[in-house]
């Protein structure tokens, strides 16, 4: 994985503005005071519905940049597994007296696929910045532990046209930032079980070798172009295994557990105290998108 371009373009996409026109921009004195003070409010609501304690010791405000340079440690542990495994499957397709002679087009393969793999993920991830209103909205944990975040121009974007006060809106998306948190700080199984979860999804990748017995039998070893062309039409595409699926079904599980704690202990600790509770959390179930039922649902508590 090309990690350098992968950071320098999801930074490019930040600087570029989100389909709407809006820029990113430094978070001013002011923002950073009010996510400070949503975040203590959200801390002390929390401590009356669930028995987990805070999970977080300090509170920040990000811009969409910031947001971008402080959760890369997390998408270099979700990626590079997933990069790794395919480029040894790369390998490990090709028939043993062909892989001496393949040896230098392989390793330039893979530094451009290293490459490519890196545009996708710089672009994946800058778009997300300019969506994501915390470090956990897509359930992972992808800040640093320890640390509540907030991403101030994206939670202003967020409630433009709800019609809501702008206050609550930020108290209850720091409430979700929190909730999250104290998940993930007191169960401490579960950013390996997560982040395993991925891993197992990279372990099952295999390449299909039917392509290869069509065409083996044409390619000439001493004539290593012929390869780079087979290559380039995807004879070596990975395909899904049972394995992987498996693996993304533990993965989809285990986020619908999470969804299902933080949104009910949210819930209970803005209903009292919030007349836009429901409506907000009707917004962000459709903004998820349908859910995937778990099997069962954890205690609050």
């Amino acid at each position: 994985m090309n990690w350098d371009m992968a950071k320098d373009i999801a930074r490019q996409t930040v600087s570029q503005g989100t389909a709407d026109g809006t820029k990113d921009s430094s978070v001013s004195p002011g923002e950073r005071s009010a996510v400070e003070e949503a975040v203590r409010l959200a801390d002390l609501w929390l401590d009356g519905v669930t028995s987990l304690p805070s999970g977080a010791s300090t509170s920040v405000a990000w811009s969409r940049a910031e947001w971008v340079e402080a959760t890369l440690p997390a998408w270099k542990q979700l990626v590079d597994p997933v990069a790794e495994r395919v480029g040894e499957a790369m390998g490990d397709v090709l028939p043993e007296e062909m892989q001496a002679m393949a040896g230098p087009l392989l390793g330039m393969m893979r530094s451009m696929g290293g490459a490519m793999f890196g545009q996708q993920i710089g672009q994946a991830v800058g778009v997300l910045a300019g969506e994501v209103v915390g470090s956990t909205d897509i359930g992972l944990p992808l800040g640093p532990a320890g640390k509540d975040a907030l991403l101030p121009l994206n939670i202003e974007t967020f409630g433009k046209d709800l019609g809501v006060e702008k206050n609550e809106v930020r108290l209850y998306l720091a409430l979700r930032e929190a909730a999250h948190q104290r998940l993930f700080a007191h169960v401490p199984w579960l950013r390996s079980h997560l982040f395993g979860a991925v891993e197992g999804y990279a372990r099952g990748i295999q390449v299909d070798t039917s392509k290869l017995e069509d065409v083996v039998g044409q390619l000439d070893p001493s004539h290593p172009e012929q390869l780079q062309e087979a290559l380039q039409q995807g004879m070596f595409q990975p395909e899904d295994t049972p394995a992987q699926k498996a693996a993304l079904a533990r993965l989809e599980t285990a986020l619908a557990l999470v969804e299902g704690w933080v949104d009910a202990v949210v819930h209970e600790a803005a209903k009292p105290r919030l007349t836009s509770a429901d409506a907000l959390r009707e917004t962000l179930r459709k903004a998820a998108g349908p859910p995937v039922v778990p099997p069962s649902r954890p205690s609050r508590r």
